[in-house]
């Protein structure tokens, strides 16, 4: 990408005076409130005092959410950012608090989350000296970052942000990093009216939409006799799910999502067939080797959907709808590549092809997840045994949620339960860390995405393993009141990791035994109230108790140790090798 002397931005005032007066931090403030941006995630340290000092005189115009460390931080963030729609902001200090957003930086840039971060750095004049919490952070987090640039001077800065906010949510959005040195944050300018960016040289967001593919595409699928559709958080982050439902609602195909698509249709709709990949329904993965045209939208054919790429959908002919032209041709050739927002390819295409059912097509699907049904979600949703069963709780909280809050889930067994047996009614109701898979992410995140979305129920569900990498951040829900409910399904291991080592590595239990503390005692000392249920006879009411109360609440659940997610893809395996036990 060019340099920013290289911008070029579309100017809305012809004024050359100063409007401005003040310090680069004021600037920087003023910038982001200039930019919608009410909610603010951070940690003070030295090198971004003068922001902070600033942002004293702000506080009627910008929240500024205390975190208990720099990656939850960016976490929450994330989260505020997947359910408002809105750019997540996030602040850090040099040295270790700016390396602390690393692991946040690359699960955003990888699950396609618009973030602008703000770091701290030291003075110019000490640049590459070795200075106290001196960092290249631009060298660092180049490779996670859409964009990243340091500011050495205040007069960069109006037009830097202008940038930064275009960049991350344009196109396919991602975050990106702001590195300000010291000198800058305190120098004194006269500052111009802030004029947002909406055009950039050589940076093509949305390409050029080719009608000529699109109606290749419409004729491929009015001649297919099993046509299936997958698609990803493009939908969503498009703002396509009508123009999504339009689609499959007109041309009759079943449709089967991403763990990053869930919610973008509602969970009954009759087109809606299931949750692709390693863990996902066995129609769809199954059916994937059947069809004869599978048309992906908004979704990047991740491994854990694909599994062996040798051995996938190779009968089809393929069509994909993506913003990223790099993602097509990527890892699945397509027959028809239609670059392009699909907010503005999908009308294009529903326009174009023929009105159709698929009734046996989809009542295909309907047979193949009634084995799974039979064999695998009933014993786990209506359990036999004494143990409880994750997905038996997450039946339970749907029936008392109705599908309408927003689930918010950490990594691990937990997490593909939760994709496989939440139920949503709304898009931008499914929060979790897709290409990553980062344990961690479910409490900050959670946070995050109440801010986000106040005015909805926020449930984080999170494994007793990856509770233990960010519990600190109950510390942020303590000063700040978000109202979280916090739902630990403890199994006493890390669960994955177990399940791989009893299926694949002869039950060889190599530290995945974990031992936690009283997480209710912990919530209590940070004055949240918080149960602990081990007896199913208990567990509708203490669900009821979690989801009622006013403020956050933290409920732990005691679940079978040993039980495993089925189906199940096996890694190296075709996703029709898929395994129900």
């Amino acid at each position: 990408m060019e340099t920013l002397q290289d911008t070029e931005t579309k100017k809305a005032t012809t004024s050359s005076s100063p409007t401005f007066k003040g310090s680069g931090s004021q600037m920087l403030l003023n910038c982001l409130i200039e930019e919608g941006v009410s909610t603010i995630f951070g940690y003070p340290g030295g090198a971004i005092m003068p922001i902070y000092d600033a942002l004293y005189d702000y506080a009627d115009k910008l929240q500024h959410i205390l975190v208990r460390h720099e990656q939850g931080g960016i976490h929450a963030a994330q989260g505020y950012a997947r359910t408002s729609g809105k750019v997540g902001i996030a602040f850090a200090t040099s040295g270790p608090g700016a390396t602390n957003l690393v692991t946040g930086l690359a699960d955003a840039q990888i699950d396609s989350t618009p973030l602008v971060c703000i770091t701290g750095q030291v003075f110019a004049h000490l640049l590459g000296t070795d200075a106290f919490q001196e960092t290249d952070v631009i060298n660092i987090t180049t490779p996670v970052t859409k964009w990243n640039y340091q500011i050495t001077d205040a007069k960069e800065i109006p037009e830097v942000l202008a940038k930064a906010f275009y960049i991350a949510k344009s196109g396919r959005p991602g975050p990106v990093l702001i590195d300000i040195t010291k000198n800058a944050q305190l120098q004194i300018e006269e500052f111009e009216a802030y004029v947002k960016c909406n055009h950039i040289r050589s940076y093509r967001p949305k390409p050029k939409v080719r009608v000529e593919f699109i109606e290749e595409a419409a004729k491929l699928i009015n001649n297919a006799k099993k046509p299936f559709v997958l698609f990803g958080q493009g939908v969503i982050l498009g703002g396509a799910e009508k123009e999504f439902k339009a689609f499959i609602e007109k041309t009759g195909i079943p449709a089967a999502w991403t763990i990053m698509g869930e919610g973008a249709i509602p969970t009954d709709h009759p087109l809606n067939v299931g949750m692709l990949g390693m863990h996902g329904n066995y129609g769809p993965n199954v059916l994937t080797n059947e069809c004869d045209v599978l048309i992906a939208i908004g979704m990047r054919f991740d491994d854990r959907v694909t599994g062996r790429l040798d051995k996938y959908a190779k009968q089809a002919k393929v069509v994909h709808l993506d913003i990223d032209p790099a993602e097509i041709d990527k890892n699945v050739k397509a027959e028809v590549g239609i670059w392009g927002d699909c907010k503005e390819t999908l009308p294009i295409l529903t326009n174009l092809v023929k009105e159709n059912k698929h009734e046996a097509w989809v009542a295909l699907f309907r047979d193949y997840n009634q084995q799974e049904i039979d064999q695998v979600i009933t014993p786990e949703l209506y359990p036999s045994g004494e143990e409880m069963t994750m997905g038996e709780v997450l039946r339970t909280l749907n029936e008392l949620t109705g599908g309408d809050a927003v689930i918010v889930t950490d990594v691990g067994q937990h997490q593909m339960v939760a994709c496989r047996y939440a139920k949503f009614n709304k898009t931008r109701s499914n929060v979790t860390s897709g290409g990553l898979g980062t344990m961690g992410f479910g409490l900050p995140a959670a946070i995050g995405a109440k801010y986000g979305a106040p005015e909805r129920t926020v449930v984080a569900i999170i494994g007793d393993g990856g509770f233990q990498m960010t519990p600190q951040e109950l510390g942020t829900i303590m000063q700040f009141g978000a109202a979280v409910k916090i739902l630990i399904l403890n199994n006493q291991f890390l669960g994955m990791v177990r399940q791989w080592q009893q299926l694949f590595h002869d039950k060889r239990y190599s530290f995945v035994n974990i031992t936690s503390p009283d997480f209710v005692a912990l919530a209590k000392s940070y004055y949240i109230e918080a149960s602990k249920v081990d007896q199913r006879a208990e567990l509708k009411k203490a669900l009821e108790t979690m989801i009622n109360h006013e403020g956050s609440y933290l409920l732990e659940v005691m679940v079978g140790k040993e039980n495993n997610v089925f189906p199940m893809v096996p890694q190296g395996c075709s996703v029709s090798e898929i395994r129900l036990k």
